[in-house]
């Protein structure tokens, strides 16, 4: 349970007191015809991510690295242009008036599209260990999915209560910063991507950058939701010290009723940010379990060109471990098993895009994530997509696994 509860935490926390903020922001800030354009966008986005999830659970059409580049892109560019059309309040009037709001829409989308489709395929990764819906984990792990999604909800209307709350000023300036702490992690990621796809070459600075993102993505999201606690909390203190002149008892009750829903808005966003800091230091380490993966095992040979496995080492149905050695010390694993039927081999990098190189475990016949526990569909294994192992080039000839040395080579920095 706790295990998806910290999965869905980490997965849609920050999204949703970014959004919860943007739509504040955009009540606040938006005629009604532009707000319902930024609402058919985040519809737009809903759906987007559950096709996403569907697609890219059940075929191999998407390449995960490739999708969430030009989602990195698409977001960035969104980004940049709302920030230079709402420099000023915008305009209600004229054609120009849209055109914050359709960047608007477009982010609502770029950040659904990316964060929802990993918890939409919760339910589905879990039956693919448990092969039924009436078990005990099975219900477990969809209590910890729906707590995690019962706290995004809470944080999101939180800080979207909050937000609609403050003065115009200080609105902005809270999507501003929530937006740009955003856009520091999206970009972070498009350089892994154009690392990985070789579309351009890494240099030390943008390394290093990435890397440290990277390591530090919960102190991102912190600070993400820390930041909305803090304009929750000065709303809160505000509202102790209001003095607003009333005309009558009735309009005295009124303005005390406005300041209580405030103060419990507040209080809402201040006890989700305790409760996903929690999640995600207590309750993580609490849940924490080492799994040692199984030993490297030999390769039957090795020349210039190639890495060659014989079938006799791998036929058994089991999850097998070899790696390549580079010249500069770095060992490049890659994982072997044969599928359902025995008919064919499931092959790829003992890494993903997801989660990088912590790699992969048997588990009750299943194949684990070491990071995020999401169980591997055996059969697609050597399919692009989703947690799956990273895809290697390799042929079979001749009752071997022959998989090139120059592919493997690709990918040395993922083990660096």
């Amino acid at each position: 349970m706790l295990t998806y509860l910290i999965l869905t935490t980490r997965q849609i926390l920050m999204e949703a007191v970014i959004l919860g903020v943007f739509t504040g922001y955009v009540m606040i800030a938006a005629a009604k015809a532009h707000r319902r354009i930024v609402g058919a966008f985040a519809l737009a986005g809903v759906g987007g991510s559950i096709a996403v999830a569907v697609i890219r659970n059940t075929t191999s059409m998407i390449d995960t690295a490739i999708l969430n580049g030009w989602i990195y892109v698409i977001g960035l560019i969104a980004y940049v242009l709302f920030l230079i059309f709402t420099i000023k309040k915008p305009s209600d009037h004229g054609f120009l008036s849209f055109l914050p709001w359709i960047f608007a829409g477009v982010l609502y989308v770029t950040i659904l599209v990316y964060a929802l489709p990993d918890v939409w395929a919760y339910p589905y990764h879990v039956l693919q260990e448990e092969t039924t819906m009436i078990s005990t984990d099975f219900l477990l792990a969809m209590i910890g999915m729906t707590a995690g999604l019962i706290l995004a909800a809470a944080a999101f209307l939180g800080a979207m209560k909050c937000t609609r709350r403050l003065p115009f000023s200080a609105a902005g300036l809270l999507l501003k910063l929530e937006l740009t702490i955003h856009a520091a992690m999206r970009l972070a990621n498009l350089f892994s991507v154009l690392f990985q796809k070789k579309i351009v070459k890494s240099n030390h600075t943008m390394f290093t950058y990435t890397v440290y993102v990277k390591n530090h993505s919960d102190w991102f999201l912190f600070l993400a939701v820390l930041l909305a606690a803090a304009a929750a909390l000065g709303l809160w203190i505000a509202s102790m010290n209001q003095k607003e002149k009333w005309a009558n008892p009735a309009q005295h009750r009124q303005i005390r009723a406005k300041w209580r829903r405030t103060r419990r808005w507040a209080s809402t966003m201040i006890l989700c940010s305790v409760l996903v800091i929690v999640n995600l230091t207590w309750f993580e380490k609490l849940n924490a379990t080492d799994v040692t993966l199984s030993p490297v095992e030999e390769v039957s040979a090795v020349d210039e060109d190639n890495v060659y496995v014989s079938f006799d080492l791998v036929n058994d149905g089991h999850l097998h471990r070899f790696a390549y050695e580079t010249e500069n010390g770095v060992q490049i694993r890659f994982i072997v098993i044969q599928k359902p039927g025995g008919n064919a081999y499931g092959i790829g990098l003992d890494a993903c895009d997801v989660c990088g190189e912590t790699g992969y475990y048997e588990k009750n016949g299943q194949v684990v994530c070491n990071l995020c526990d999401v169980v591997m569909n055996i059969s697609t294994i050597g399919f692009k997509g989703g947690c799956n192992p990273i895809v290697i080039p390799y042929e079979v000839n001749n009752g071997q696994i022959i998989v090139p040395i120059s592919g493997l080579l690709e990918y040395e920095r993922e083990f660096k």
